[in-house]
């Protein structure tokens, strides 16, 4: 029989352990020339922006919002359709989770479910752009406009997707992204937050470091969220090689939507470059069953999510909400191998064990 393919691959080789190493040796471990080159390389790939690197994505979210000073009494709008972590940092800075439905195509924020959210209280959009394909974020950005109203995306899932040409990252008054071992590149563990705001970036380096900029002369009341320099080390190999991972993720997907012909394969809207950190079908009968038939054919799969945010137990009986987008694509979606180190014979087995569902 040949060996299962799994769902996901990270990917660690002797490029990084070598800098994992050269980092250990050098005795400069956390927060030092590493996290600074990082950061700025990174910058690169949004437009230039400032950078702040943190210990997690989550880290990257929750930081933000403290940074913009949203607390109690204020609501972000998000979509349940994404990991807990988009709605527990707004919680975690003390502000309301609103939720709103997305689009069935993208998986992404609805603008007009955004737009019909919007209270007094909303100071702030947060839309994800999940799976890697970007949000509408032109709408939405126009939407926050209008309302005057800040924008968080949580690009954790999208490094190097973007939208008629500009990054995701590269929109909102801040970006937050992820270095988990299963995203498009990683760190080990780690996160980035992107903003055009140079005071706000400040803040930010602020609240990383335990309010300081010098040592033991705290500003503000911090918390320690720092990147270490072995996860930066990490993290500046893979993303010297995220354009050509991205590049390979694009063409298995290529691959297999040529090659399946009998579920719903992703949709890319005009203009969105997707990075395809989830190849995502719906199976519009029993989602369980077709999984099981992948498993016996050694083909991995997900489900990427099947509990929305908002009937998690956290959040559980702070509705009601009308999202039925979101329950059925929590009904319908199972996510599919697609990383860099497939090739064209295991593309051609996953659509296979697929068309025989």
């Amino acid at each position: 029989m040949d060996p299962t393919i799994p769902p996901a691959r990270p990917h660690i080789g002797e490029a990084e352990i070598a800098a994992a190493v050269r980092v250990l040796r050098s005795g400069q471990v956390v927060q030092g020339p590493e996290v600074a080159a990082f950061e700025e390389e990174f910058s690169t790939w949004v437009d230039g922006r400032h950078c702040v690197a943190v210990n997690s994505g989550t880290s990257a979210l929750h930081l933000t919002f403290l940074a913009l000073g949203v607390g109690p009494q204020d609501e972000v709008i998000v979509p349940s359709f994404s990991f807990a972590a988009t709605a527990n940092a707004v919680r975690l800075a003390g502000a309301t989770p609103v939720f709103a439905d997305i689009d069935p195509a993208t998986y992404c924020l609805d603008p007009e479910a955004v737009a019909a959210a919007i209270t007094p209280r909303t100071v702030a959009i947060m839309p994800v752009h999940l799976y890697g394909h970007p949000a509408a974020m032109d709408r939405l950005q126009a939407l926050a406009e209008r309302h005057g109203l800040a924008v968080v995306e949580d690009a954790c899932q999208a490094h190097g997707a973007a939208l008629h040409g500009r990054p995701a990252g590269a929109f909102g008054t801040a970006g937050c992204f992820s270095f988990y071992p299963t995203k498009n590149m990683h760190a080990l563990e780690g996160g980035m937050i992107t903003t055009a705001d140079a005071a706000l970036a400040r803040t930010l380096r602020l609240l990383r470091n335990q309010g300081m900029e010098q040592r033991y002369a705290n500003e503000i009341v911090g918390a320690n969220m720092r990147m270490t320099d072995v996860a930066a080390a990490i993290g500046r190999v893979q993303m010297g090689r995220l354009a050509g991972w991205n590049e390979q993720r694009q063409a298995n997907a290529k691959a297999l939507d040529a090659q399946i012909t009998t579920v719903p394969t992703p949709v890319v809207a005009d203009g969105a470059q997707h990075v395809y950190h989830q190849y995502t079908v719906r199976i519009e009968g029993d989602r369980d069953a077709a999984q099981a038939h992948l498993t016996s054919r050694g083909i991995g799969s997900a489900v990427y999510y099947p509990t929305p945010i908002h009937r998690l137990a956290p959040y559980a009986g702070t509705g009601p909400w009308h999202l039925p987008e979101t329950e059925r694509a929590a009904r319908e979606v199972l996510s599919l191998p697609v990383y860099p180190a497939l090739g064209e014979g295991d593309m051609a087995r996953v659509a296979k064990a697929v068309n025989e569902l």
